[in-house]
């Protein structure tokens, strides 16, 4: 690990002279290194690389990677992207991942203000990847590897056809959420019963007999008969697996029964990609706005010199309020942002502890300033031991809520075209948590592989109040039994809109059609 700091990446043997950084914008390159550096960021050594708008379009399709396994979504995203920003509506300035070195694609067309402020932009990015210990496991050669299953997938269908190898696809990346996001953080310890112990706890079952007459009526072949009957029934009613996993898609290509070779390989191609991605999604406010963070206290002087100059301030400014403006939804850019400033400024000035949390007097918590000034080393440690959802729960505030206006809001039940704003900051704080869980998706867990001795899947929806769609449930049954190709069912709790009920259903699919029983 590059506990040095934060370096350039060296080799320039790309073969394209457009793609690497002019003599300028690489001395700039390495100023800014040495004020990261000094500041305590480190990461694996970066690697810039400057494409044209339609390039970078095209990797952002990718999710940051020139190759993927070839696919139709790809070049539908692709076609969105492009023309957003053919039409002025959006525009990408760079795109940095989580590989080692670090590869970060800058647009060419960037003013110089804008490339110094991505390339500290970027130095957060690294720093993030390289610190959070979520991102601890991940593959850092996923370059390489992703380029490998892109190769591989168009062998498949240079051999197969193109038709039968997208059609598997397709039901593969339906299903490239269904992954356990702590898979490679947790060891799962599953306990196994001995046979010997089992023999002591369970007797074998025999005939009634005196004791004098017990070698005959149940004689030793017999016995044997007995036990053997007994390790069979035992071993239908095991479960499997022995406890739930949220690791469907890894279930799936362990133990589906027909698949072919090429299949469970696409398959546990999609799953390896899948949790490469899975700390992206648990993190993305929080490395949004270190990153932003970062930036904007070495452009503005806050740390260090200031890396704008005095004729760039305006078009910094203007650039820094289009990043962290509040549309209809969350910007992660700016939550993430005002949150860090939040608690720096919190722990600077003592705000934290039993003392502060004890105090009844709201003029004096405002005027509260013990002079400590822990901030930097509190939001080090934070970007370092959090994901988002506990960054939310641990440090979101009531006043940071008052200060930032944060609202949830819901259609009114009466008449949806009005809605209901709630400003409580619990209800707010829940809203959020819920939103932040499992990348705001429901929680789906394979509960049972052989469900009634059938060799069916039961599979369970955990009502954490993320309600399951019917339409995107009954879909993802259909395409399971795709590759399991037998029956599928989910348990979940349907609630109604009217009385606020609870049901637990069952909704099922065998192939032919889509049945629900209450349970």
């Amino acid at each position: 690990m590059a506990d040095n700091g934060i370096s350039l990446f060296q080799d320039t043997s790309n073969g394209f002279p457009t793609h690497e950084l002019d003599p300028k914008l690489r001395k700039k390159a390495y100023e800014i290194f040495e004020m990261a550096r000094e500041y305590g960021l480190t990461s694996f050594p970066i690697r810039f690389i400057p494409v044209s708008p339609k390039e970078l379009n095209a990797i952002a399709a990718y999710d940051g990677f020139p190759r993927r396994m070839p696919h139709w979504s790809y070049g539908m995203d692709f076609e969105s992207i492009h023309t957003r920003h053919v039409w002025g509506q959006s525009k990408i300035y760079e795109l940095v991942i989580n590989t080692n070195p670090v590869i970060a694609y800058l647009l060419n067309t960037n003013t110089t203000m804008d490339q110094k402020l991505v390339m500290i932009h970027v130095c957060g990015h690294a720093d993030f990847f390289f610190n959070n210990n979520w991102f601890q496991h991940t593959d850092r050669n996923m370059l390489d590897q992703m380029a490998n299953n892109a190769s591989r997938v168009h062998r498949y269908i240079n051999r197969l056809g193109e038709s039968k190898v997208e059609d598997f696809t397709d039901i593969a990346m339906s299903l490239n959420n269904l992954v356990d996001p702590y898979t490679s953080h947790i060891k799962r310890q599953h306990g196994k019963t001995e046979e010997k112990d089992f023999e002591e706890a369970v007797a074998v079952p025999k005939l009634r007999a005196n004791e004098y007459m017990d070698r005959y009526i149940n004689p030793e072949e017999f016995m044997k008969l007995q036990k053997k009957r007994m390790k069979e029934e035992q071993a239908k009613r095991r479960k499997f697996p022995e406890d739930p996993t949220r690791d469907i898609l890894g279930f799936l290509v362990e133990h589906a029964p027909s698949l072919e070779r090429w299949q469970r390989n696409i398959l546990g191609m999609t799953r390896e990609e899948a949790t490469y991605f899975s700390p992206q999604i648990m993190t993305k406010i929080m490395n949004e706005g270190w990153a932003t963070h970062i930036h904007s206290s070495f452009m503005t002087g806050m740390e260090g010199p200031g890396l704008c100059d005095h004729s760039e301030v305006i078009d910094y400014c203007d650039s820094q309020s289009r990043a962290i403006a509040q549309g209809k939804s969350i910007n992660p850019y700016r939550l993430g942002l005002a949150l860090f400033r939040d608690i720096e400024e919190r722990w600077n000035k003592g705000r934290f502890g039993l003392e502060y949390e004890r105090c009844d007097s709201m003029e004096q918590k405002a005027n509260w300033d013990t002079g400590a000034m822990l901030g930097k080393e509190k939001i080090f440690q934070v970007r370092r031991t959090d994901n988002d959802l506990t960054f939310l729960d641990r440090y979101l505030t009531p006043e940071f809520c008052k200060e930032q206006k944060l609202f949830s809001w819901k259609p009114n039940e009466y008449d949806p075209s009005h809605i209901e704003v709630e400003r409580e900051f619990t209800k707010v704080k829940t809203k959020f948590l819920r939103m932040m869980a499992n990348g705001g998706q429901p929680v789906i867990q394979l509960d049972d592989g052989n469900y009634q001795n059938k060799g069916e899947i039961k599979l369970s929806h955990v009502n954490d109040g993320q309600e399951l769609d019917p339409k995107k449930g009954k879909h993802t049954l259909e395409n399971i039994y795709k590759i399991w190709t037998r029956p599928v069912h989910i348990q979940t709790l349907e609630v109604d809109e009217n009385t606020g009920s609870e049901t637990h259903v069952l909704w099922s699919y065998d192939g032919k059609q889509h049945t629900r029983s209450v349970l």
